[in-house]
């Protein structure tokens, strides 16, 4: 008797569940969280307001100096264009058209430089060397082989230096813009390897030469310039002080030539060129902003 109790006890006795094979342990996971969709796009109102804010305070920035500046820029990234003056065409470079000279020996050496000119070739535009550009002009063919080198690049506002003299050279900030972007994105019958010397050596210029456009580079930015300078004993004793380069960076490709005459000083003329650059710099990425906008909602399917 107590043996079937005990049997029946087993079978179902109590208010217990059967206990069946253990179920997998689960941790505990915070929900899937969606991150908003957001597209970043042009705001050309806040673009227009931003380059009507930076020209009026370019233009009391130059009402504010003394002699002549004139400027142009073109952002490859963002295709913002900015200018001064940009076609003022009589405007000397100086040693600024020393990196022309390299272009224009370039397209004549088709099979390479030869023996010894890549040295003067780093010497004028590093270092600035004056006897080296002095060489070269004459292998270039002067005022003519140069004329070439402007019309196959679309310069029309420049003018080669009378005679020996390359210095005398004349151009607008427009044409430096012109050669630049040759350099940057090809043309004129420039190779790949030759748009990279001239760059190469514009980017690694002397220390002490490498003032004027650079002021537009944020921290990290890279650089190619070429400057010039002279004084001008016939032009009441003053000063014509140019630069002109390319600064690249993360959304960023600026090509920008600075222009100044009737400075009292070299010293004025790098001081109107470096503020320039500088209050260009600090706001050009406010000409092209992005707003951040919803994505539309898909329809259900």
């Amino acid at each position: 008797m107590g043996l079937v109790l005990g049997s029946g006890c087993l079978a179902g006795c109590g208010t217990e569940r059967a206990v069946g094979p253990p179920s997998p342990v689960t941790s505990a996971r915070p929900p899937a969280t969606v991150a908003p969709c957001v597209l970043k796009v042009a705001d050309p109102r806040a673009g227009r307001a931003a380059r009507t804010r930076l020209l009026r305070d370019i233009d009391r920035y130059l009402a504010g100096r003394p002699g002549r500046i004139v400027f142009g820029a073109h952002d490859l990234v963002t295709g913002v264009r900015l200018g001064r003056g940009e076609h003022d065409d009589d405007i000397i470079t100086a040693s600024g058209a020393k990196v022309d000279i390299l272009a224009r020996l370039l397209l004549l050496r088709r099979t390479g430089l030869e023996p010894g000119e890549r040295e003067l070739a780093s010497r004028m535009v590093r270092e600035s060397d004056n006897a080296a550009a002095d060489t070269l002009w004459r292998r270039v063919g002067a005022g003519g082989g140069m004329s070439a080198l402007y019309r196959r690049a679309g310069m029309r506002e420049t003018t080669p230096g009378p005679s020996r003299f390359w210095g005398g050279t004349t151009t607008s900030p427009a044409d430096r813009i012109r050669l630049l972007t040759v350099l940057a994105r090809g043309g004129a019958g420039l190779s790949a390897a030759d748009r990279r010397l001239v760059l190469g050596l514009m980017g690694r210029v002397l220390p002490e030469q490498a003032w004027g456009v650079s002021a537009a580079a944020r921290p990290g930015d890279r650089v190619a310039l070429k400057n010039g300078w002279t004084p001008r004993p016939f032009v009441h004793n003053t000063w014509a002080v140019t630069s002109y380069g390319r600064i690249t960076g993360p959304g960023r490709d600026l090509l920008l030539s600075v222009q100044t005459d009737r400075q009292a000083g070299e010293g004025q003329g790098i001081q109107a060129i470096e503020g320039l650059a500088r209050l260009i710099g600090s706001r050009l990425d406010g000409l092209a902003p992005l707003s951040a906008r919803p994505c539309a909602a898909r329809p259900a399917a």
